[in-house]
């Protein structure tokens, strides 16, 4: 099974025809990823040629969905049209909303955060600033490479993109039943405790890999569910170990101020809640084969 994201998900893509919609649109298709349409007003009824696909080009969310049955659309657009386009998103009752893009200012992520919650929350958000999700042999949500792991046991969610792929490729004879990139902006969709929800919940996912980093309190707070409500064993790693204090690293929401967001006081939470802990990403890997082979 997969979380989120399975098979039969129709996908459209919002900002499809700009360079960068255009080539993870291609990715995804390459994929195996049913993308039914694409979503530009000024280019309305058009059809795109992707590789032999002619994919159609909608005015709005909300045709797309009408014509196509789309229930996932995948957020390509500049920042500063981002909020406007998650929130046709949500007003249009889409399943799922995936904003990959960077830089989107965090009152206006806050803003349609609380948008989605006003309207009952019937659009699942992730991102913004994440690679998106992929269920290995299903279907790819996003700009994750598609080739780097295969199906199997373990579900993966992470704060950061580039750590998302290197565990799925260390972990790779293993495989994945689902990998969420939640993104690492101080205000976000889908969080870590969503995630492992929905992974507790999969009869097919086995061993949830969980990685964290620097800032906020988040981590704290999956550690707390964890404790409660996840029976499935937990390995985690936290990013930014070494972080000078007050410096902001990588994403806008790793930063530390004084003893409040640090690996180490999450690292503290995560293993008083039973979390096997690595100390680098190669080791998260090691801990989580452990676990798999010792569960057999």
């Amino acid at each position: 099974m997969a979380i989120f994201l399975t098979k039969d998900s129709k996908v459209i893509v919002q900002g499809m025809t700009g360079s960068e919609g255009m080539k993870h649109t291609r990715r995804m298709l390459a994929s195996g990823t049913q993308i039914v349409g694409g979503v530009n007003p000024r280019k309305a009824g058009t059809t795109v040629d992707v590789d032999g696909t002619n994919v159609p080009v909608f005015g709005s969310v909300a045709e797309a969905m009408k014509e196509t049955g789309a229930d996932v659309t995948v957020i390509f657009v500049p920042p500063k049209f981002t909020k406007d386009a998650v929130v046709e998103a949500i007003d249009a009752e889409i399943g799922l909303a995936v904003v990959i893009t960077e830089g989107v200012p965090v009152h206006d992520s806050a803003a349609f955060w609380a948008y989605a919650g006003s309207k009952g929350n019937k659009t699942r958000i992730i991102g913004p600033n994440c690679p998106g999700l992929i269920s290995p042999g299903q279907s790819n949500a996003g700009i994750i490479p598609a080739d780097i792991t295969t199906t199997g046991p373990i579900g993966l969610v992470s704060k950061s993109g580039t750590l998302t792929y290197q565990l799925m490729y260390e972990l790779r004879d293993l495989g994945f039943s689902s990998a969420v990139g939640i993104g690492g902006d101080p205000v976000i969709g889908t969080t870590h405790i969503d995630a492992l929800a929905a992974f507790e919940a999969d009869p097919e996912t086995k061993i949830i890999v969980m990685i964290g980093e620097i800032g906020g309190d988040a981590e704290e707070r999956a550690a707390a569910y964890i404790a409660e409500h996840v029976t499935k064993p937990v390995v985690g790693y936290v990013a930014g170990f070494t972080a000078p204090e007050g410096k902001t690293m990588g994403h806008a929401g790793a930063i530390v101020s004084g003893s409040s967001g640090t690996a180490q006081a999450k690292k503290e939470a995560l293993e008083a809640a039973g979390v096997k802990v690595g100390k680098t990403p190669s080791e998260t890997a090691r801990l989580a084969r452990e676990l798999f082979n010792a569960a057999k």
